[in-house]
């Protein structure tokens, strides 16, 4: 289900990463994992651009344009009642 959005921002960079894991913590759809001292980018098209990863992440190996993908969608949809949000996905 949450494989379904077809592109977002997110973009990862490995070579800043320190492993830390806060991305992996704090992502709700289970972008990032933990592999030994690792972090990989698992599930990219589950992203809903939410920004919690690039806020947590204290080296900038993360950068997401958080409001502007299906995230934003749905919380719109539910501050305006809307019954369908859209994302245009």
């Amino acid at each position: 289900m949450f494989d379904a959005y077809a592109e977002n921002t997110l973009e990862f960079f490995p070579d800043l990463c320190t492993g830390c894991g806060l991305c992996v913590d704090v992502c709700p759809h289970g972008v990032f994992a933990q592999n030994g001292r690792e972090v990989e980018l698992v599930r990219h098209k589950a992203c809903m651009e939410c920004g919690a990863c690039q806020l947590n992440c204290p080296f900038g190996a993360i950068i997401v344009e958080s409001g502007v993908g299906c995230a934003y969608a749905m919380i719109r949809s539910a501050i305006t009642r809307q019954p369908e949000p859209s994302c245009g996905c």
